[in-house]
């Protein structure tokens, strides 16, 4: 799978995220959404902002897709990314949950 075959949340989670456009971002996500950022947690879209605001477009993080692999048949994605911005700067691979064509979890470790 290439960076051009991600279900539609998770490019709008890259192209929101490249953008800086938080509104666009958040509306990603499912209403009770989950990100777990190593080991922090935040629900919802008040949770998501708040992490957006944080360590996501509030340090100007830009994203470069690197790999995307899909767990098997299941809604479960792995993008590898190359991170740059005001935070972390490096690669790392980010875990999805899509439904409903939403992004219902986020994991990052």
């Amino acid at each position: 799978m290439t960076a051009q075959q991600l279900p539609e949340p998770i490019r709008e989670f890259i192209d929101a995220t490249n953008a800086g456009e938080s509104d666009r971002f958040v509306a990603a996500f499912t209403n009770d959404a989950y990100l777990n950022d190593w080991g922090r947690e935040f629900r919802g879209h008040d949770g998501i902002r708040e992490w957006d605001r944080t360590d996501n477009i509030g340090k100007r993080s830009h994203f470069e897709v690197v790999d995307v692999a899909r767990d098997g048949e299941s809604d479960r994605y792995t993008v590898t990314v190359d991170v740059t911005g005001d935070g972390f700067n490096g690669r790392g691979p980010i875990e999805f949950l899509i439904r409903d064509g939403r992004i219902a979890e986020v994991r990052i470790s």
